[in-house]
């Protein structure tokens, strides 16, 4: 009973917190918004829980970290756009009787800019990047259900500008792997910024509130896997200048158009993805981002933007991945990571 209490009272807590948050998009330190992983970014991005371990699910949701994961070392690197590219770097460690502890590292480097006066004459160059440490823990209530809160010292240096903050997740996932079931909710970004840019600047940071799931298919070869992004943003569907002009309808089409935003407004929300899993340790991975295909796509040339796609393999003693999510026309993100359990390498020399 108790702990059925305890966790009621954190889903109450999560979702109290998101009434008073500011809306997505608008706070400090957006990046630690990004999508790092291969498997979030192939799963449509901000995948907060799974049936099965991953550091990189961890990462988005800490109450994901749990003893599977000792000893566990992962590392993932990002291409992005024009000279940008960000990674990251996690190990993880359980303690029986007290809990899963995690550290990582994000960084985030946005390349080399020319530097000019105000009269346009070069003057040099200069660069710019974003760090964050990530230190996690997390303890089970029992077999199902498990807590973690992730907090996360930022760092940020753009050109002479420098800033400092501190933020944190707080996460709780159910995970009943015999029926190949998890879900799980997040609140991620509480915090302030320390530090400001300029004298008098204070913003506030970018906070989120995200909740998923994910099922297996038992007599399948097949996982899906649903995010739900900006839980606290009830405003969050781009209507295009297009569809401005239902104003004039008559009440008929006001109703439906209503009708219409409505689920437009549920679909912004929702992340789709699904695993495909032939044989053990090897995945075909798809996601749909509704909301990323309607803000970045050209309506004479929509293309894939929206859609992304990965693969995940085994080899020996390592996991590795690669994902591709397309944002725009202009180019897609390629996600790369390596995973390993160091517990397999020291077994093998005490042989």
């Amino acid at each position: 009973m108790g702990t059925r209490f305890s966790v009621l009272s954190l889903f109450c807590l999560l979702s109290f917190t998101a009434v008073f948050a500011q809306q997505g998009g608008v706070g400090a330190y957006s990046f630690l918004n990004l999508t790092i992983t291969p498997r979030s970014a192939s799963l449509g991005s901000k995948v907060v829980a799974l049936d099965e371990s991953d550091a990189g699910v961890a990462l988005n949701n800490p109450a994901h970290l749990n003893s599977a994961l000792h000893n566990h070392l992962s590392l993932s690197y990002v291409r992005y756009f024009a000279d940008i590219s960000y990674g990251y770097v996690s190990y993880a460690r359980h303690f029986s009787g007290v809990g899963t502890f995690g550290v990582g590292l994000q960084h985030v480097g946005y390349g080399q800019f020319t530097e000019a006066d105000p009269t346009g004459q070069i003057t040099g160059s200069f660069t710019g990047y974003d760090m964050a440490f990530h230190l996690m823990y997390s303890r089970s209530f029992d077999s199902l259900f498990t807590v973690g809160v992730n907090v996360k010292p930022v760092f940020s240096h753009l050109e002479s500008y420098r800033s400092f903050g501190i933020a944190a997740d707080i996460g709780l996932e159910y995970a009943n792997r015999e029926h190949l079931f998890a879900a799980g909710i997040v609140v991620r970004n509480i915090g302030a910024m320390l530090k400001t840019y300029t004298p008098g600047t204070r913003e506030p940071l970018s906070f989120e509130l995200v909740a998923g799931f994910s099922q297996k298919l038992r007599h399948a070869p097949f996982r899906f896997v649903v995010s739900f992004q900006q839980l606290q943003n009830l405003d969050m569907y781009y209507r295009r200048q297009r569809e401005y002009f239902t104003f004039f309808a008559d009440n008929e089409q006001e109703k439906q158009s209503t009708f219409e935003r409505i689920g437009n407004e549920f679909i912004s929300h929702v992340i789709l993805g699904v695993e495909f899993v032939p044989v053990r340790n090897f995945y075909l991975r798809g996601g749909y981002n509704y909301q990323r295909r309607n803000e970045l796509k050209i309506e004479e040339r929509t293309s894939m933007v929206g859609f992304s796609w990965g693969i995940g393999v085994k080899i020996n003693k390592y996991h590795i991945s690669y994902g591709r999510a397309t944002y725009h026309l202009a180019g897609a993100s390629n996600h790369f990571s390596v995973s390993t359990n160091l517990d397999d390498f020291f077994h093998k020399s005490n042989l």
